[in-house]
Parts: structure tokens; sequence; C-alpha cells
């Protein structure tokens, strides 16, 4: 009898165990499918563009390497090549490519890399009628050293201060013309005017934020999508740990959603509904480059926000899109059209 007893007290356990297994597996069905299809934004309709970008722009010099050279050396590159980048530019040729319409707001020097950069944007078809000259300035410029065997770069760049808007200048009228307003923090003051422009006008703002800048106390509180690399919140809190680094985010700027890029172990993100983690793809054919990896991540995560996806679907969607821009040097070359982004997401 007392045999029978404990045959059937942990039978019922077992039972009690394995409804508490499916209740969980229920959940994670429900929480993920929540991330999958639970659109992020209402996002405003009938405006002239999709996106608008307000930021960087930077002609870089790529130089790669077989190694990396040792201090106070000497050593003979691979190759070198001129080519167009900078963040917000680079994002908006980014949608562009997958569809979007598009147009960017930046200054650029009067000198040939000026005229370089310009031409870039306006021959992908991104509308750079609200971006201005600057005279005697020269265009921000980067040399990068790219190694040959795991594309990984290191970036020195120099901007001049004169490309800097002033307060007249500004374009805050392109604001409300976007359904997105994407920013990168350069021009803070300038990047502040805009975002409160989109705010009053109903526009979702998003950014591209690497480290934390002079002031970006001032910004991040008007931004609904924060995106930040993994080293932020480790300069800006002190803290290394993603997700408590995502907490302090969201906490702090009251931020609707707040990403970090974890490079090859792919994506974080922070919502009200939770953490959701999506894993990097790997490059097609190998990874060639980095350089601009982050500009397609958030090319990718806007295009996921603007056609309906939830915010798995957007990170899955940025990864993707990063790891396309990878295929090749520089940080545009690669940039994926729609269909391949579609190839991409159906096979892996």
């Amino acid at each position: 009898m007392t045999c029978s007893l404990r045959l059937t007290a942990r039978c019922s356990d077992i039972y009690k165990s394995n409804l508490c297994g499916l209740d969980l597996a229920r959940q994670k069905f429900e929480r993920d499918t929540l991330f999958r299809m639970k659109p992020l934004f209402e996002l405003p309709a009938g405006r002239r563009y999709d996106v608008v970008g307000f930021g960087s722009n930077a002609v870089d010099n790529i130089i790669v390497v077989d190694s990396y050279p040792k201090f106070n050396s000497k050593k003979e590159f691979l190759s070198h090549r001129r080519l167009a980048g900078g963040e917000a530019a680079s994002t908006m040729v980014g949608l562009t490519r997958l569809g979007l319409r598009t147009a960017y707001a930046g200054s650029f020097g009067d000198d040939e890399d000026g005229k370089f950069g310009f031409s870039s944007l306006s021959e992908e078809g991104v509308d750079v009628s609200f971006s201005r000259i600057v005279e005697n300035a020269r265009t921000q410029s980067a040399f990068i050293i790219v190694d040959k065997n795991s594309g990984e770069r290191t970036i020195l760049w120099k901007r001049d201060a004169s490309l800097n808007f002033p307060t007249e200048a500004v374009p805050v009228e392109l604001a409300a013309e976007a359904r997105v307003l994407h920013l990168t923090p350069h021009d803070l003051d300038a990047a502040v005017m805009m975002a409160e422009a989109a705010r009053s006008a109903g526009t979702i703002v998003t950014i591209d934020i690497d480290s934390p800048t002079n002031s970006y106390e001032l910004l991040l509180p008007l931004v609904d999508v924060c995106i930040v690399s993994d080293n932020f919140p480790r300069a800006a809190f002190g803290e290394s740990d993603p997700r408590r680094g995502l907490k302090m985010i969201k906490e702090k700027f009251g931020c609707t959603i707040a990403g970090i890029t974890l490079g090859s172990r792919g994506s974080m993100f922070l919502s009200d509904d939770g953490i959701n983690e999506s894993p990097a793809f790997a490059a097609p054919g190998g990874c060639k480059d980095t350089t601009g990896a982050g500009d397609a991540f958030r090319a990718g995560f806007i295009f996921g926000m603007l056609s309906g996806s939830g915010i798995a679907g957007c990170a899955r969607s940025a990864n993707a899109v990063a790891a396309l821009k990878c295929r090749s040097i520089g940080a545009r070359s690669a940039l994926p059209t729609a269909k391949e982004l579609s190839t991409l997401l159906k096979n892996y």
C-alpha cells in the first residue's frame, strides 16, 4: 500500500512537472509569436518620404592588410579604395536599395571629397536637396584598416567642426515629411532640433550611437528606437552586461525600444514585452569587411519596422542586411536589394 501511494505521488509530481513544462513552452511560444507579429509602432501615413536621415556622411579610404601592423613598424598593404560612407548617409543608401523613399540632410565640404560624397547619394536615388555645401570646409574623412583574414576593421576619422549646422539652417520642416527620422549624434544641437520637430509631427525617431558624446543625454529622451554598439553601456554606465545595459538605457531615457549590436553574436533588444535575442547571419561567401555593418543593421531594422514586422522580425532583418553588406569592401558596396534580403531570410 505504501509503495502504491509513493508511486501515485511520484506520478502526480511528474504530471505537475509536465504541466509546468507545457505551460512554460506555451508562454515562450506566445512571447515569440508576439515578438514576431506585433508591429512596433503606429507609423504615420501620407508622408513624402519613408525615412529621412540627418547626420554624418564621409569619404572612406579603405586599406586592406594581411594582418594588423605592429606598433612602430612599416608594412605593405594589399589594396586601397576610396569609397563613400558615413553612418546616416550609408543607412539611407541601404534603405533606398531596399525600395524605400529616402532623403538625407547633412553637410559636405566644398572639396573633391564633398563632390564625391554628394553625388554618391544622388546617384543612388537619395534626395539630397536638403543637404548643404560648406565653403572652405573639408568633408569628413576616414582611414580604415581592414584585416583580410577576418574582415574586421579599425577606423581613424576626422570631422571639420564647421560642418555643424547653424541653428537657422537646420531643416526642421523635413522631420514632418517622413514616417521615420534616423539620426546620428555628431551634430548634437541640430539633431536635438530635428528630433523635437519629429516628435511634434508624430514621426518615429531612431538613432545610431556608438559612444556617449558630449550632452548626448539631451538627445536620447527624444528617441523612440535607440540602437547602440556593444561598447556603449560600458562607456556610458560602466556596465558590460548587455541586458543590464539595455535596461539602464530604457529606464534612464524612456526609449520605447533599446537595442545593442553584438557583432558575431547577433543583437539584443529590450521593449515593454521583454528581451529579444537574435543570432547573427554568416556573410555569404565570407566576411570581407565589417565597415558599415552597423549602418546596414539600422537600415534592416527600419525596413522591418516599415514592413510591419514585430521586434523579432525587425532584428532578423537587421542582422541579415548587416551580413549581406559584409560580402564586399566598403560601407555600401554590397548593401542588398529587397530580393537579396528576402532570399537570405528564406534560406537561412
